[in-house]
């Protein structure tokens, strides 16, 4: 990593680039001499800056911590859907599909509405690196918790179920803690200005930009993200050949290196101090506004200098202006649920439609990492092939036309989903009631191969790739500075709503009716994207 002398910012705006990094025309090939700007001159190449050390910490923890998380999520379908006498998926507290994916699905949403609070007390009271260590404290308390309260012993005296949901509870404040200031605290890391010259040492002279090394910073992030989401290859493998307790026992250990780095490090970061009066002030000036038929403009304290001169606000006229970008910042977040409705599927639905399938041997469990893995192949192919390539021919791709088509293959894959699960039930042996106890005892699947499902885990990818990472960029980029944790976890809230909204078709995740209830979702998604297209936020 290089090091960098401070650079005196310039208020240069640049032309938006597309989310992802930036590709390798766009590389650097070297540090060289750098000098602050005012007018930069467009014929010059543009490059992302080489990213501190700290970036790469972050990034690691974060692994760790998406390690855990989805390790501890890829049995867990089995885990509480299955009985342990299971003749053919052996599970551990056997609650049956529906109930598995309601558990499920809390979880998920839980675990993406306890961030407004993380958000509240890093932005408020203790700062983003104590909120996560601290937050890193409980979640590791509820890994052990899952990983004991899975030992057989537990589970001969009816301990597993009251264990699980303590150590999902435990598990969830831990991420509300760690999720939205971790996105933060990486992107506050680079401090930059927005635009400075640099001769490289080949010579060549460029424009460094901050918004193109701010996507490379988001870019590596969502890769080390995916890179820990590909635990449940080895916790689902562990769990067929080991049990459940050994495949639980693998993610506290992953969580406890990035446990360890965060203490080691603690000290290294850039990060803003909290200001114990924003949340308040806040509310205060939303009412004012409210008041006044929504109008901000009567929370301003120069307004209130004017018309009532005996009041006095304790805060400034910016500060009503970094409301009205926070407000503008989440309207795209309003569609945001149905997305992840359908999105969640990959984790729950799909596990439990595999089960049903021939598996050839090997865990049902294991088919969602498909998804990882197809992202990790295409990121790299969109960020330096796809999206250079159209910046060449001056094809514009916003942060709307990302997001839009992210909904529509999530919608496509929602219907294929559906085309399989319809497949399944036009196969033998037992057609519309696959693994029913009064067909062949529930031992053996339907006559259709499990990779059959793999067109749907590659498409929620690149559903993944383009609505996901680019609402993690637009809930950074356009949050003002005060707010950024706060906009983030409202961004994350609405994986919450969208696990509401997918269980309110909790009714169709029973045979024969599984079809329609990927139909539902994907529809809903067909419409978000028709939204965003015809009405763009």
């Amino acid at each position: 990593m290089s090091s960098r002398e401070p650079i005196t910012d310039t208020t240069v705006e640049t032309e938006r680039t597309p989310l992802l990094s930036t590709g390798s025309d766009e590389a650097a090939d070297g540090d060289g001499i750098t000098s602050s700007i005012t007018k930069p001159n467009n014929r010059l190449r543009k490059i992302a800056d080489s990213l501190p050390l700290s970036v790469w910490l972050i990034a690691t923890i974060e692994l760790c911590e998406r390690f855990a998380y989805f390790g501890t999520v890829g049995p867990m379908q089995n885990y509480i859907q299955n009985p342990r006498n299971d003749p053919f998926r052996p599970g551990g507290i056997g609650l049956g599909q529906a109930s598995a994916t309601m558990v499920n699905q809390g979880f998920m949403l839980w675990c993406y509405i306890t961030p407004v609070a993380g958000a509240v007390v890093a932005e408020q009271y203790i700062g983003r690196v104590k909120t996560i260590i601290y937050s890193s404290t409980i979640y590791l308390c509820g890994l052990i918790m899952l990983f004991l309260s899975s030992l057989p012993f537990a589970q001969d005296i009816g301990l597993s179920l009251p264990g699980l949901l303590i150590s999902l509870f435990l598990i969830g404040i831990g991420t509300g803690g760690i999720k939205p200031n971790v996105s933060s605290l990486i992107a506050e890391q680079y401090t930059g200005p927005k635009v400075s010259e640099r001769v490289l040492k080949s010579g060549e002279k460029v424009i460094v930009d901050k918004d193109l090394t701010i996507q490379s910073i988001f870019t590596t992030y969502f890769l080390y993200i995916n890179i820990g989401s590909i635990a449940p290859l080895l916790t689902t493998i562990i769990e067929k050949e080991y049990g459940f307790s050994t495949a639980f026992s693998l993610p506290v250990l992953v969580f406890l290196i990035g446990f360890v780095l965060i203490l080691a490090s603690k000290d290294q970061y850039i990060s803003r101090e909290p200001d114990n009066s924003i949340i308040f002030n806040a509310f205060q000036a939303f009412w004012i506004g409210i008041k006044h038929s929504g109008n901000l403009d009567y929370a301003r304290p120069s307004y209130q200098a004017e018309h009532e001169p005996t009041r006095r606000l304790p805060w400034d006229d910016s500060f009503v202006d970094d409301l009205r970008s926070a407000l503008a910042s989440c309207k795209v977040f309003i569609i945001y649920p149905l997305y992840w409705a359908a999105y969640s599927q990959f984790l729950t639905n799909f596990v439990s439609q595999a089960a049903t399938m021939e598996t050839h041997g090997i865990p049902n469990d294991i088919m969602p990492n498909i998804d990882p893995i197809t992202v990790l192949i295409l990121l790299p192919i969109l960020d330096r092939v796809v999206f250079p390539f159209l910046r060449r021919l001056g094809v514009p791709v916003r942060h709307v036309d990302r997001i839009t088509m992210g909904f529509l293959i999530c919608g496509v894959s929602m219907l294929y989903a559906s085309f399989v699960q319809r497949t399944i039930y036009a196969a033998p042996p037992c057609y519309d009631h696959p693994r029913a106890t009064n067909c062949m005892d529930g031992r053996v699947p339907n006559q259709v191969s499990v990779f059959f499902q793999a067109p749907a885990y590659v498409l929620v990818a690149a559903s993944e790739i383009l609505a996901s990472v680019s609402g993690v960029e637009y809930a950074y980029t356009q949050a003002p500075k005060s707010m950024k944790s706060l906009i983030m976890a409202v961004y994350l809230s609405t994986v919450s709503a969208g696990a509401l909204i997918a269980m309110t078709v909790s009714p169709l995740m029973v045979d024969p009716k599984l079809p329609w209830m990927y139909f539902t979702l994907g529809m809903e998604n067909f419409l978000a994207s028709a939204i965003l297209w015809l009405a763009p936020i």
